[in-house]
């Protein structure tokens, strides 16, 4: 049985995306892997490496895509996008996600567990991860001290 807050992350990817299936049951790795693939091809992207669920990554490039098809030309600005997608994913998929895009830099990040996209769209790149938050207290404030 599904818990809540996954049936509601399927729930609002079919909402946005109706022609797609999110999280397709009865399908195999490789056939999620084929149509992953599959899609990005239809939308010239290119992706590096991720440990970031099918329907998750389908969901970035698919956003990705449109957000700079519908961007201002000659150039969007890239702090614009950066914060689009990721207050896409902190509403679909919960706080903490971290957007970082550019045509040359390097990172090396922490992320949570199936949290982690990287990938190339027109001349630039993007990396998409999650972090963990954790709630600060003042009595663990008080417990450091």
């Amino acid at each position: 049985m599904e818990d809540s807050q996954g049936l509601k992350e399927k729930q609002e990817l079919k909402r946005r995306f109706p022609s797609e299936e999110h999280g397709g049951k009865g399908k195999s790795p490789m056939e999620d892997q084929l149509k992953l693939a599959a899609i990005a091809i239809s939308l010239d992207v290119r992706p590096r490496s991720s440990d970031m669920p099918v329907y998750m990554q389908e969901h970035a490039l698919r956003c990705t895509r449109h957000l700079l098809d519908s961007a201002p030309k000659p150039r969007p600005s890239l702090t614009h996008l950066a914060r689009a997608i990721k207050k896409e994913f902190d509403s679909v998929y919960g706080p903490a996600w971290q957007c970082v895009i550019g045509t040359s830099f390097g990172s090396f990040v922490t992320h949570s567990l199936g949290g982690f996209l990287y990938f190339s769209i027109d001349s630039f790149s993007i990396l998409l991860f999650k972090t963990e938050v954790e709630l600060v207290t003042k009595e663990d404030l008080g417990q450091k001290i």
